[in-house]
Order: C-alpha cells, then structure tokens, then sequence
C-alpha cells in the first residue's frame, strides 16, 4: 500500500486532505496492521472525508454505511430476495417432487442473496480491498454495535441460512462518531483509537488554500479568522472546516475579495445552522469578531 508514513501522507495530500501527524500514524497503522480504525470528534472536522481521500489514494471502491437510529441487519449487512425466492419455489414445486432440503439450499443461497454495505465490504470475490466507511456509528442502537463485533475482529459475517463469509482482501474499515453518545467498550477494543480536533489557524488556513485555491489569500485567511474566532463563542451548532469551505465558496461565488459587514451578514446562514445561533451573534457582537479579523 504504502511503503512509508511520509508517503501516505503526500499521498493524502495529492487527494486535497491534510492530516497531522497522529492522524496519518494512526491511519498508518490501521493499514499496516490491518486493524478498524475509529475516528471521534465534533462534526465537521474531517472523519468522512479521510475515508473518501483514503479510498482514492488507493484507487479502491469506498463503501459506505450511513449510520441511524433503527438500522437494521437488512439494511446494513444483507437481505433475502424473498419474490424471487418464491417464484424459484413454486418452479421447483411444478418440475419435480419437491425435495426440501435441496430446495432449501437452492433458495439460501448466493444467488438470492442481497448484498449491503457490510457484506459488500468483506465479498471473497473481491481481487483488492475496498475502504468501508461506518459513519456515525453514534446514532445506530447498542444492539447494532454488538452485531458489528465479528466483522471487526474477524472480517467475517455469520449469515444463519448461509454459513459464514469471510474476506479474503480485509477492507479498511473507518468508523466515525460525533460523541453524541458513547460507544461501547467492546467496540473500540477492536478498532485503533483516533480523537480529531477542530484545527489550529495555521492548519485550517492550509485546508482552505488547498480545498478553495480560487479563493484571494486575504479572503483565506479572514473567513479562517472569523471562524476560529466564532468557534470560542457559546453556539449550539460549531461550524467545522466543511462549513469554512462552504463559506470560502460561497463567497467566491459572489466575487467577494475580502469581508465585509453586507458580505458576512448575507452568508452568516452557510456557516451557522442554528437560527439562535444567529440571533446570537448578529449585531455588535458580529460587528467586533469582523473588526478583529480585519485589523480595525
């Protein structure tokens, strides 16, 4: 994959993703040991687009499962074709005396089987591994959690019809919480352990040059500035660098050079989602975050 951590690291950069130094040791690991690695941190800061940037870097499929409340082994792992299973049923019912134990091993298998993310991920079919992303595994149920235990040990799925599925290529598998609740021991055992921080100005002005490079440098380096700055404030919703680089495009859009009042106060809505959030800021307070950053 990659023959040194220096060399994933420009190849995270070729891909538009910069990543600090224990970022890039722990994905590092988890490629070379072969391991799950789980990234924590607030929304927004970077965990679903390294898995995206990991996938290129590696010109591999990037798999992802988009975790919620009252996900399911159907929607997550795999499902049966149930029509198709009937129709192959009645046909074995009309061409022949019906053998039932035959038939139950034609309907079980692969041929009625419906792959999901999970399933898709660890396929023996698979000539290189894929990157399969579980994000936010925060908001799936407890019980979803245990179920993900022997893929993340084994990458294998026990299927009771079917029998056990196991990798031959282990995907890398990436899974991301925003802590909106805490994750269960016996998960993270099984994963490397990655807390992600919001960025440092000078890390953060870095990703806007490299995400935005059509955006002026004073432009850059102000709407860092009012970010980093909106960030120390009591908001309900703290914009993340995916909101910096909407705002940073947004104003290009608009041909904006630099900040202003009008400017801020016409997209003050891509980089706060909250309308309390807004309220909250809007007037003198505002006015003094943009003096600050300007230098007035």
């Amino acid at each position: 994959m990659f023959g040194s951590l220096s060399e994933l690291q420009r190849q995270l950069a070729a891909q538009h993703y910069i990543a600090d130094q224990g970022l890039a040791v722990s994905l590092y690991l988890a490629l070379t040991l072969k391991r799950p690695l789980f990234l924590e941190g607030e929304a927004g800061v970077g965990k679903t687009s390294l898995a995206a940037a990991i996938a290129a870097a590696l010109e591999t499929e990037l798999i992802r499962l988009q975790c919620y409340e009252g996900l399911d082994v159907g929607h997550a792992v795999y499902e049966w074709d149930y029509a198709r299973q009937l129709v192959e049923l009645r046909i074995l019912e009309a061409t022949e005396a019906l053998d039932r134990g035959k038939a139950h091993r034609e309907l079980y298998s692969e041929a009625f089987l419906v792959k999901r993310p999970l399933l898709q991920a660890i396929d023996p079919a698979r000539t290189r591994p894929a990157v399969l992303l579980i994000d936010e595994i925060d908001r799936a149920d407890e019980e979803f959690e245990g179920y993900l235990l022997e893929l993340l040990a084994e990458f294998q799925i026990t299927i009771p019809e079917f029998g056990t599925v196991r990798a031959t290529e282990p995907p890398l598998v990436i899974l991301t919480s925003n802590r909106t609740r805490e994750v269960h021991d016996a998960l993270k055992r099984r994963c490397l352990y990655q807390w992600i921080e919001y960025p440092t100005f000078e890390k953060e002005l870095a990703i806007v040059r490299e995400r935005v490079p059509e955006a002026p440098a004073r432009l850059a380096e102000q709407i860092t500035g009012m970010v980093q700055r909106l960030r120390g404030l009591e908001l309900y919703k703290v914009p993340g660098v995916s909101e910096t680089l909407d705002w940073g495009r947004a104003l290009v859009a608009l041909d904006r050079q630099a900040l202003d009042a009008a400017a801020v106060e016409q997209t003050l809505g891509v980089i706060l989602k909250s309308k309390d959030d807004i309220d909250s800021v809007r007037g003198e307070r505002l006015a003094d975050i943009l003096a600050q950053v300007i230098g007035r």
